[in-house]
């Protein structure tokens, strides 16, 4: 959020006041001694002032201040010695006001130190130049004024945007906080629920038996809990066939280990539901197996999730899994890897 004065608005402002000076500026001519040194001021003040406004960026550059400094300093230099102020200054002065309007450009474009040289530059020049009476009869102070003025409007403006954004970002905390706890209660919920829909019938049955449970019901109170775990280690990559699948797997007596590393988290809805029907697929196929494996793959690989099924001893099938033994010395296929697939990231085109 950015608290400012529209740009345009302020610019057009400056430029009002800018060409109002150079219109005094104009009516002064025929009360200078020479129109030389006005007509030289009058064009480096309209060059100073259109970089000042024009130069694109929220602070000024360098080199875009110190121009309008060097302007601030020269035009009294050249502008006051051709000014006759017997009969009074009138629109001879004109340079003054222009200066003081240049020096808060600078201050509303992030320049206040230059600003403030410049002021301070015409006011010890002008009191060296007309005396101390000068500085309120020739509209020194003015200037001052108005440069103060500006600073300390630039200050509170900068306060109230460095507030606001502190409030914003206070506020995305607090929604980015209050997110992360709406997650929480909905992960907590959903997996409460999950549980007692696999777990209730189940539940139900101990109560009713006192606990009495024949081998049938205590094995499939193991596969329950397997399940559950399922739910916790490799949630992204079940759908209700792969939950099937498994759940038929583990009946018939074999182990299913389901991991899930992140692989799936940035994948479409339309690839997440064509790789779970492919581990579907891929279970059916695996009946033969005594140990399957289901792993997602992390990000940056072709390969989303790989099946492994394998038929021996658990040290043979875990080195199967590993890769280690499925080629034996002579180069032959191990027949312990009843199911080897790598299940891609995308569909081919």
């Amino acid at each position: 959020m950015k608290v400012s004065l529209p740009a345009s608005i302020a610019i057009g402002l400056a430029s009002l006041f800018s060409v109002y000076h150079l219109v005094l500026a104009v009516a002064s001519l025929q009360r200078v001694h020479d129109v030389g040194p006005v007509i030289a001021c009058m064009v480096l003040y309209a060059a100073a002032t259109g970089a000042a406004l024009f130069v694109p960026g929220k602070v000024l550059p360098v080199w875009t201040a110190c121009f309008s400094l060097a302007t601030a300093v020269v035009m009294p230099l050249v502008a006051a010695p051709v000014v006759d102020l017997a009969n009074g200054p009138g629109t001879a002065t004109w340079w003054i006001a222009a200066v003081g309007t240049l020096m808060v450009v600078l201050v509303v474009r992030g320049r206040g130190p230059f600003a403030w040289a410049g002021v301070l530059f015409l006011a010890v020049y002008t009191v060296a130049w007309a005396g101390l009476d000068a500085l309120g009869a020739l509209g020194v102070l003015g200037s001052v004024a108005w440069v103060a003025i500006a600073t300390v409007f630039a200050v509170a403006m900068n306060r109230a945007i460095r507030n606001t954004r502190e409030l914003v970002r206070a506020e995305q905390e607090t929604a980015d906080w209050q997110a992360a706890q709406d997650a929480h209660v909905f992960e907590r919920q959903f997996r409460l629920s999950q549980t007692t829909r696999m777990a209730l019938p189940m539940l139900q049955r101990i109560i009713d038996s006192c606990g009495d449970l024949d081998d049938a019901d205590r094995a499939e109170c193991l596969h329950l809990e397997q399940a559950i775990r399922d739910e916790i280690r490799g949630r992204s990559l079940l759908s209700e066939d792969v939950r099937d699948e498994v759940m038929r797997l583990r009946r018939r007596g074999a182990t299913v280990q389901l991991h899930d590393d992140g692989g799936l988290d940035e994948l479409e809805v339309d690839d997440v539901r064509r790789i779970h029907a492919r581990i579907a697929e891929a279970l059916r196929q695996a009946r033969e197996a005594d140990n399957v494996i289901v792993r997602t793959v992390s990000e940056g690989s072709d390969s989303a999730v790989t099946v492994v099924g394998l038929k021996l001893d658990t040290a043979a099938s875990e080195s199967a899994a590993l890769g280690a033994g499925m080629e034996d010395d002579d180069g032959d296929e191990d027949d312990s890897v009843a199911l080897w697939l790598e299940i891609p990231r995308h569909e081919p085109a």
